[in-house]
């Protein structure tokens, strides 16, 4: 057999090989994801001024930590599998997951694109907090648009009802516009950046145990016959 063939041959099972071991490592992760989303902490128990239709959880670490590992378009994957896998369990009919789902993908692809391109700790650090902004901006017509008024229609409740929770916890909530800026906007900032912190210290020594498959662009070549 040729040097070329045997180089060919190497390259497709290294392929392969890098290949499982990105669904397997995106398996684990979303597993993690599922876990940590029911380990929710509602915003009254740690005093925070949002309603408690809102829950504050660590879902989105192993999301981030498999977007800067495997790519952004596998954050996403990790992202829906985890509402997937949490979705025969919602309390909310499917609104909290779909909502977690699309200001999520906006979250981790924005920042595992920015970290392929910067793939530094300086990297990545931006990457965490460019995408908390992008993402917290984001939720803002999300919600609007879509979230909030599948949530009205699934347990009956007007806007004006869903800005009366709010306001009784955030006196700055007075109408829509507040609402979407003192609650959805500021509610993800500060879960972003918490996220983002614990991110940032953790996932170096967690990435070595993803075998590094993100950085094997070039399989090993092969020995001379």
């Amino acid at each position: 057999m040729s040097e070329t063939n045997l180089t060919v041959k190497a390259d497709s099972q290294a392929a392969r090989k890098m290949h499982l071991r990105r669904i397997a490592s995106t398996a684990i992760l979303s597993a993690m994801a599922a876990i940590l989303m029911f380990l929710e902490i509602r915003p009254s128990l740690i005093l925070l001024p949002f309603p408690d239709f809102l829950a504050f959880d660590f879902s989105e670490i192993p999301v981030l930590i498999g977007t800067f590992a495997l790519g952004p378009v596998w954050g996403v994957v990790i992202e829906l599998i985890k509402n997937l896998l949490h979705l025969p369990f919602s309390g909310s009919m499917g609104v909290g997951e779909l909502s977690n789902f699309l200001v999520g993908a906006v979250f981790v692809f924005t920042a595992g694109h920015i970290y392929r391109k910067i793939r530094t700790k300086k990297g990545a650090a931006m990457a965490m907090a460019f995408a908390t902004l992008i993402f917290s901006l984001a939720s803002m017509p999300i919600n609007y648009y879509i979230n909030l008024p599948f949530y009205a229609k699934a347990f009956g409740l007007s806007m004006d009802a869903v800005i009366g929770m709010s306001a009784e916890v955030n006196p700055l909530v007075k109408d829509p516009m507040t609402l979407l800026l003192f609650v959805f906007f500021t509610f993800n900032m500060f879960k972003g950046i918490v996220v983002g912190i614990i991110t940032f210290f953790i996932y170096k020594p967690i990435s070595k145990l993803i075998n590094r498959t993100y950085d094997k662009t070039h399989a090993p070549k092969a020995q001379k016959a």
